[in-house]
């Protein structure tokens, strides 16, 4: 399957969910699958594209977000969805905590990428500084989840982000503060 039908795909699976369709649906939305999702060659990313892309762990991924009223506007929030299945239980039908934390990550971490391609932040990679995860509620498995990321703050090469997990109701699971730091050389 093509990274074009992999996309759609993940698409059509979150528009077939009645709660996510509506969201999709909404002004100025653009949607596209996380990068972490699109094997590389060097390897990179493969724990998302690889290890964490079946049926029974995370089987669609799709991240969008509205598209700033001017080009040259920061995209301050991103959202993913995720449909997560039982082969992430820590316990049967919570999502692993560990789990929990790397999504977290992950999507803290979106808008890096997103930003860096329309020239608001450098064109270096950033690894994870620090991660404060705090569990709310269990998240559960089998099912489809929305977690959403803002930017706090960019200050020089460090990038602050919020970012939270919630159910179809909108109640919040999980949140995180992540900071993040450019490195100066490559990894």
């Amino acid at each position: 399957m093509s990274d074009t039908e992999v996309e759609s795909s993940d698409y059509e699976h979150f528009l077939s969910i009645p709660w996510c369709r509506k969201i999709l649906r909404g002004p100025r939305i653009l949607t596209g699958s996380p990068g972490c999702r699109l094997p590389k060659p060097n390897g990179e990313d493969s724990l998302f594209s690889e290890t964490l892309k079946s049926q029974t762990t995370i089987l669609a991924m799709l991240e969008f977000y509205e598209e700033p009223p001017s080009p040259t506007d920061r995209v301050e929030s991103i959202k993913t969805f995720l449909t997560l299945g039982s082969g992430l239980d820590g316990h049967s039908g919570v999502c692993h905590g560990g789990i929990v934390a790397t999504i977290l990550d992950e999507v803290t971490a979106l808008l890096i990428p997103i930003n860096q391609q329309r020239g608001f932040m450098p064109e270096m990679p950033y690894v994870t500084a620090y991660l404060n995860t705090t569990y709310l509620r269990p998240v559960p498995t089998c099912a489809t989840i929305l977690a959403q990321a803002k930017i706090l703050k960019v200050d020089g090469r460090k990038y602050l982000a919020e970012g939270w997990i919630e159910d179809g109701n909108g109640t919040i699971l999980a949140r995180a503060e992540a900071l993040y730091v450019a490195i100066k050389s490559t990894l």
